[in-house]
């Protein structure tokens, strides 16, 4: 981590399964929030891999080649896959979310623009800037 200076570390957070679920990214180097989304009925899952998703597309539209962290294998694994493996059934409290890993779901399969997605060492570094603390 020490060589890389410029990143985005992302993270989900819902309170429940499924529930209020919300995502949001932080520049690694200032810690100042790039964005945030939600809360929407989802799963932490869900979560973290729309933030990633919503990484890209932002570093797409703006050019920016950082690498993003995350410190879920399981969104990264979809990322890579390009399929979210969720379980979550649709409800009129879900659609909003199921919605958004269509679009991302989409979005993936037609963008080839793609940035290193690291995973984030908590053990060693500590929470993800990202986190929202709620733990």
């Amino acid at each position: 981590m020490e060589d890389i200076k410029e990143a985005i570390c992302v993270d989900g957070a819902c309170s429940g399964n499924p529930g209020p679920m919300e995502y949001r990214g932080v520049h690694l180097p200032s810690g100042k929030e790039v964005f945030r989304y939600g809360p929407i009925m989802g799963t932490n899952n869900i979560g973290e891999f729309l933030a990633i998703v919503h990484a890209l597309a932002l570093m797409e539209r703006k050019g920016a080649k950082m690498p993003i962290y995350s410190d879920s294998v399981s969104a990264q694994a979809w990322v890579r896959n390009k399929k979210a493996k969720t379980t979550l059934a649709r409800t009129a409290e879900t659609a909003a979310a199921l919605d958004l890993v269509a679009r991302a779901e989409m979005w993936l399969r037609t963008h080839a623009f793609r940035v290193p997605i690291l995973k984030w060492n908590t053990e060693e570094w500590g929470e993800i800037p990202a986190d929202f603390g709620r733990k």
